[in-house]
Parts: C-alpha cells; structure tokens; sequence
C-alpha cells in the first residue's frame, strides 16, 4: 500500500535507536526511549496560502529529519509502524558532510 500524504503533512519512518550502549550494556526495549530521528518516506503538496498560492516543501523523500518524541500519529502499514506530522512537526534536517 502506498500513502500519499495531503497538504503540509510528511510519512516518516523513525529510524532505529541504538539497543546497546557504549560500554556494551544491552538495552530492553521497553526500557528504550524513541528515537527522534527518521526518513521522509513521501510528501504532500505543501499548504496554500491565504491568496491560495501553494507553499512548497522544504524536505523531499529521503531526508533524514529529527522530530519531537512524541509528535505525529502513529499508522501501521503492511507492518511497518510510520508517523505521519505536519512539516512544522520537524525541526531540522540531518545533513551528512
């Protein structure tokens, strides 16, 4: 199934946190937090404006984006849990130099 999100809203499928720690501790995952991190799986349109022009995105699919721990909705699809947030949810994007 695929998903094609509305307006300003993104998918993003959070990557996974790290389950040992750097001393070798190995964390339950019920004691692991979420991670904030993921990748932009698809994207909307953008959001019109009040003269009714489109906004564009900033993000495009692929781009690794860090967000609030508890922001978005959870949906699962074929399986896999993703969120889906508004652009304003997401507060960077994690460039690699």
């Amino acid at each position: 199934m695929n998903l094609r999100p509305l307006a300003d809203r993104v998918i993003v499928k959070r990557i996974d946190s790290e389950t040992k720690t750097a001393s070798g501790i190995v964390i339950p995952d019920a004691a692991a937090e979420k991670p904030d991190q993921g990748e932009i799986l698809a994207v909307g349109p953008g959001k019109k404006n009040d003269k009714g022009e489109l906004s564009l995105m900033n993000v495009k699919v692929g781009d690794r984006v860090l967000f609030g721990k508890y922001s978005g909705q959870t949906v699962k699809v074929d399986g896999n849990e993703l969120l889906v947030m508004k652009e304003d949810d997401l507060f960077a994007v994690v460039e690699s130099k």
